[in-house]
């Protein structure tokens, strides 16, 4: 089901939020939040086409890279970020849309999203 607005398109809000990790993290978090958007667009053009398989490649991706970066930070962090992607990946491998979209409202308020809309299905 396409969205109505490609603004509330979920991936690409997390996409924009990643600026908050530039921010905390500063320069060095640049090369990384850059891949994880260009994943993310990937993504939303892969769902768009109908291609799920390569869309859920692609956000796993995307999760690792995050993953990574937040190792770097804090070894704890990137743990539970390597989780939310194996949990997300098997919630979509499983079609549980439901526990997928939990997911992505995880990894959103990570990224410095802190609103509550859970109306958008993807």
């Amino acid at each position: 089901m396409p969205l109505s607005n490609p603004a509330d398109d979920p991936f690409a809000k997390l996409a924009q939020n990643l600026g908050e990790l530039e921010i905390v993290i500063g320069e060095r978090a640049r090369p990384a939040v850059a891949e994880v958007r260009e994943k993310l667009r990937e993504v939303i053009a892969c769902r768009a086409r109908g291609d799920m398989p390569a869309a859920i490649i692609a956000i796993r991706t995307a999760m690792e890279r995050l993953a990574a970066l937040g190792s770097v930070l804090d070894p704890q962090e990137g743990a539970m970020m390597r989780f939310i992607a194996d949990r997300f990946t098997q919630a979509l491998g499983a079609g549980d849309k439901g526990d997928a979209k939990t997911v992505v409202d995880v990894m959103r308020r990570k990224a410095g999203d802190t609103s509550d809309d859970d109306k958008k299905d993807w």
